[in-house]
């Protein structure tokens, strides 16, 4: 059964990747470590914006092996930049250097100076294949007898607009039977002789004031018999 499994384990293929390392940086690691944690698992390209714009003092170490990583990625292995993901990213703790600060009365006190190591492995993943979809042939051959339905539309439509057309045609010959016969009456108009004004008199009086007004139209006739005499 061994075999079997080294021949099965054999047949896995790896993602190329690149390394890059700095040895004995004068960041405490667990400084280090809280960058680390920021752009573990993310694109290269995401992680480098990520520690340019970082406000920790251990971004800029960081920074500078992520950039290395991608620099033998393209150069050494023929890699793609844009591939390439943060696969595995890790600091280690490197020697640290004792220093004594003078205190009071002959003390010293002893200050601790810790290095790391920061590791970066870039690993490139070649974007998978766009995958059909199932099922699309079977709604291109439904979509055959819709495209058919628009078609009864357009003969009703073709229909619609023939039998419009003679109506739109026949509207202008009518508006234009119609135009001489109105300026023939607007010419009559014009010539016929305007009404002869004649004096008024008392009967057009009466007229006008009506049956309603007795007593007027008796003042009326008396005023003119007065005249009279």
């Amino acid at each position: 059964m061994a075999p079997k499994a080294q021949a099965a384990d054999a047949q896995v293929v790896e993602n190329p990747r690149a390394k890059a390392r700095a040895t004995y940086v004068r960041v405490t690691p667990m400084k280090a470590r809280r960058v680390i944690d920021l752009i573990r698992g993310l694109p290269a390209d995401e992680a480098l914006t990520v520690l340019r714009f970082a406000p920790q003092a251990a971004s800029e170490p960081i920074y500078k092996v992520v950039a290395s990583a991608v620099a033998n990625a393209e150069h050494n292995l023929r890699l793609d930049p844009e591939t390439l993901i943060v696969a595995t990213a890790y600091v280690d703790e490197g020697p640290t250097l004792k220093r004594f600060r003078p205190r009071a009365q002959g003390r010293a006190f002893r200050i601790n100076k810790r290095t790391s190591h920061i590791t970066i492995e870039l690993e490139s993943i070649a974007p998978a294949p766009a995958k059909k979809a199932p099922g699309r042939s079977a709604p291109a051959a439904k979509a055959a007898p819709a495209r058919k339905a628009p078609a009864k539309k357009a003969t009703a439509r073709a229909a619609d607009e023939a039998t419009a057309a003679p109506a739109a045609k026949a509207a202008p010959a009518e508006k234009a039977a119609k135009a001489p016969r109105a300026r023939k009456a607007a010419k009559a108009a014009a010539d016929a002789p305007e009404p002869e004004e004649r004096p008024t008199t008392m009967t057009d009086e009466i007229e006008v004031l009506g049956t309603d007004a007795p007593e007027q139209t008796a003042q009326a006739t008396e005023t003119t018999e007065e005249g009279t005499r």
